[in-house]
């Protein structure tokens, strides 16, 4: 089975670096990319990775914010699938991201594993397997 195409929207390099190593040690996941900004995010998924499967979009970012990219993606009709993890996965944020068309949303402390949960449900879904 061919991996997943994930983009990452994270703006902690050191977040991000151990992200991309345990998403491809641990899921059938490729990252092809990153932003560390909603702009630079919104224009690379709706421009340049309009084929990547999957954005891993945290909230805080240092320009703009994942609700910026959540939206964007919502109004350009992407068929890309989006997760939100972040360290505010409270109820509110939850319920907000969801209704932007977050696929789900996982809390960087406790939801790791969940996460690669659902990249292995989505690679089975969309690779077959």
């Amino acid at each position: 089975m061919s991996p997943l195409t994930a983009f990452i929207v994270e703006d902690s390099a050191t977040i991000r670096q151990n992200l991309v190593a345990t998403l491809e040690e641990w899921a059938p996941v490729q990252v092809v990319g990153f932003a560390e900004g909603a702009t630079e995010a919104i224009e690379k998924l709706t421009q340049s990775a309009p084929g990547c499967d999957l954005a891993i979009i945290d909230v805080r970012l240092k320009q703009g914010s994942g609700v910026d990219v959540l939206a964007a993606l919502r109004t350009s009709q992407s068929t890309i699938r989006r997760v939100v993890l972040t360290n505010y996965a409270t109820n509110l944020v939850r319920e907000y991201c969801l209704a932007l068309g977050a696929d789900r949303v996982f809390d960087k402390s406790s939801d790791v594993e969940k996460l690669l949960d659902y990249c292995g449900t989505l690679a089975t879904e969309l690779r077959g397997g």
